[in-house]
């Protein structure tokens, strides 16, 4: 019996060919990551520090999206929340533009009459007659007439109106303030640089009046302030022109403003809370009963049937809960017949079976002592009782099955575990396959039982379920070998089965765990076992909490793998034995197409598994290895859909014993199980 597999040791050609292939791996992955920053190729472009980055942004985000897609309520209400800001923010600016024009056209109509009457007394007063001794005569302060009449004009005006505006007047040629008699004249404190520059370009081109918005200053560290400035051209008593304006402030309008805004701000903000308030108290009625009936729904599917809604009102909700309550009532009462009748075929199946073991046991010992004489009968009814004593135990096989089966069925199925090697069972279900597997012509080769496969199990079970396996392999294994493989990592040991017979049809890796499944009906079961085996070892599988799974592929054989928790009730999240083996057609491709590419040769290498002992001179069976690791520690290879199966391509020539591939005028023989 072949033990594990044998790398080349030091100083042979294998190790200087996986040191040079081992060197290429590296030079390649170095010159991909130079050229486009991706040392896997499987991974996105950029290094780690982006990745780290997004993940820590997203951490702290996921519960929230989380909450987000699960409530109902929650994105009800926020939608209702943001879309009520939005309409109360667009009534808002609409509201305060309009208010602000409102008060900005009262305030420069108002302007308007209030200068022009200023600018009439003006005028007015200039064309009076002067005082005597008033025209070109200079006072006592050093001040002309006009200067002191200008001075005069501007309190005067401006009296009219204290805290509402001020009155400037300006000369064309008075640039800033103490240019001599023809300086600027200002009321309040107000500087002359409040009046824009282009406001009087205007005026002292054109007749009218004319008005702008400005910042009103004042001297003496005063606070400036928004204001509306109208000016006009006119002529002093002299007949020079000069500049008159009027500044009015608009601190009350701003108040009148901030008020409103204010107002709409308090206002929306409860219309935003009230509407939040309204469509949770809306969705609720809604939401509340969805609910209900997804608690009940989940609880009904965790087998407490006797759950219902509770209905009150006649709206829709209520008409929703009765329908569902009958709905309920309706799968609980076809449940309860199901469960019934399933009860009773389980039960005729468990009393038939027993039943039936008296009159076999009268059967079998009449049937043994035919058997016994069998000598002194002519050739046909020796042959006859022959073919009695095979039928009789595949019989009592049948039974034994059927009884196991209704025991799985009924829930009754006990599991004995404890610590067991399965080496031990491994070689045991071997040395009974023997006789079978010489008859036959095939030699089972055993690999990964070089190290200790430790597991809690039921003995009995397991080995059941690997005598299964073995005895399908060698059956339908067309003579050739039968590679027994068994890995441990981490949690988990598996033993896998592979043959090289003709395999699996696609789609056929699901059913032949089903009870009496054949792969052609047409054909009658003449050879094999009762057609229960696989079922019931499926059973015994889930039993210990693991996983029984087939692959196959037509013409390259088949493989099935038993993967056990080390520790019993220990959740499985992988199998050390991938499902798929090494040396599969696919595989075999992928490597061929890696050994042809640049520096990736060496990535796949395959070791022999040495002679068997008293196989003669039978080729050594290639098993593959990865990366120079036994099979045994192979990274955890996780369970997918339990079956894989690849599809037959176009005929191959046939490669020697062991590569999978049969001849392509092979008769494609049925697999029975």
């Amino acid at each position: 019996m072949a033990r594990g597999s044998a790398a080349p040791g030091p100083g042979k050609p294998g190790v200087r060919t996986e040191r040079a292939a081992d060197s290429g791996r590296k030079a390649s992955r170095m010159s991909r990551f130079l050229q486009g920053g991706r040392l896997f190729e499987d991974r996105t472009p950029g290094g780690p520090v982006p990745r780290l980055l997004m993940r820590w942004v997203r951490r702290p985000l996921l519960p929230a999206v989380r909450l987000w897609r699960r409530n109902l309520q929650l994105r009800v209400v926020a939608g209702t929340l943001l879309m009520s800001i939005g309409v109360v923010l667009l009534l808002g600016f609409v509201v305060i533009g309009q208010v602000r024009n409102g008060l900005l056209d009262a305030k420069g109509k108002a302007a308007q009459t209030q200068a022009a009457g200023g600018f009439a007394a003006a005028q007015e007063k200039a064309n009076a007659p002067l005082a005597p001794g008033g025209q070109g005569s200079e006072g006592a302060d050093g001040m002309t007439g006009s200067t002191s009449w200008r001075t005069e004009l501007v309190d005067q005006l401006a009296s009219g109106g204290k805290n509402a505006f001020n009155v400037v007047a300006l000369s064309a040629d008075s640039v800033t303030e103490g240019a001599g008699s023809r300086a600027a004249r200002g009321s309040g404190s107000v500087e002359a640089s409040s009046v824009p520059e282009r406001l009087r370009q205007n005026v002292s081109q054109g007749q009218g009046a004319y008005q702008t918005y400005s910042l009103i200053r004042y001297s003496y560290g005063n606070a400036s302030q928004p204001g509306l400035v109208v000016g006009k051209r006119l002529y002093d008593i002299d007949q020079q022109p000069y500049e008159l304006y009027y500044l009015f402030p608009l601190t009350q309008e701003e108040k009148s403003l901030t008020l409103v805004k204010t107002t709409l701000a308090t206002a929306g903000l409860f219309v935003v809370v009230l509407l939040g308030a309204i469509a949770w108290f809306v969705v609720r009625q809604v939401v509340t009963p969805v609910r209900m009936a997804a608690g009940i729904a989940e609880r009904l599917s965790a087998g407490k049937l006797q759950e219902r809604m509770k209905v009150t009102g006649e709206d829709d909700i209520a008409r929703l809960g009765e329908a569902f309550n009958k709905m309920a009532q309706n799968l609980q009462l076809k449940i309860q017949q199901l469960e019934e009748l399933s009860r009773m075929q389980r039960r005729f199946v468990s009393d038939v079976s027993h039943e039936l073991r008296t009159p076999l046991t009268t059967v079998r010992m009449a049937a043994d002592v035919i058997h016994e004489a069998r000598a002194d009968f002519d050739p046909v009814t020796a042959r006859s009782a022959e073919l009695l004593g095979d039928q009789l135990d595949r019989f009592e096989s049948l039974l034994a099955d059927l009884l196991e089966i209704s025991r799985f069925d009924a829930g009754a199925a006990a599991l004995e575990a404890e610590p067991i090697d399965l080496r031990t069972v491994v070689h045991r279900v071997i040395g009974g396959a023997e006789p079978l597997a010489e008859r036959k012509g095939t030699r089972i080769l055993v690999v990964g039982d070089d190290q200790p496969v430790i597991a809690e199990a039921d003995a009995r079970r397991v080995e059941r379920v690997l005598r299964n396996l073995v005895v399908n392999a060698v059956e339908h294994g067309e003579g050739r070998d039968v590679v027994v493989r068994m890995g441990v990592a981490q949690g988990a040991v598996a033993v896998a089965v592979r043959d090289y017979g003709v395999g699996l049809k696609p789609g056929e890796a699901t059913r032949v765990f089903n009870r009496f499944w054949r792969a052609d009906p047409a054909r009658a079961r003449t050879t094999g076992g009762t057609g229960l085996g696989l079922s019931i070892a499926v059973e015994d599988a889930r039993l210990h909490g693991g996983w029984l799974q087939a692959w196959g592929e037509p013409g390259g054989g088949s493989q099935f793998r038993l993967t056990l928790p080390r520790t019993a009730d220990e959740p499985l999240r992988g199998s050390p034995i991938p499902l798929e083996p090494e040396d599969s057609r696919r595989n075999r491709e992928n490597r061929e197409r890696d050994e042809a590419g640049p520096g990736t040769s060496g990535d796949h290498r395959l070791m022999s598994v040495p002679p068997q002992p008293g196989a003669g001179g039978r080729s050594p069976l290639p098993v593959p290895v990865r990366n120079g690791a036994p099979s045994s520690v192979h990274p955890a290879a996780l369970p997918g859909n339990g079956a894989r199966v690849v599809a037959r391509q176009a005929p191959e020539r046939p490669g020697g014993v062991g590569n999978g591939v049969q001849d392509s005028d092979q008769e494609d023989t049925t697999r029975g199980y």
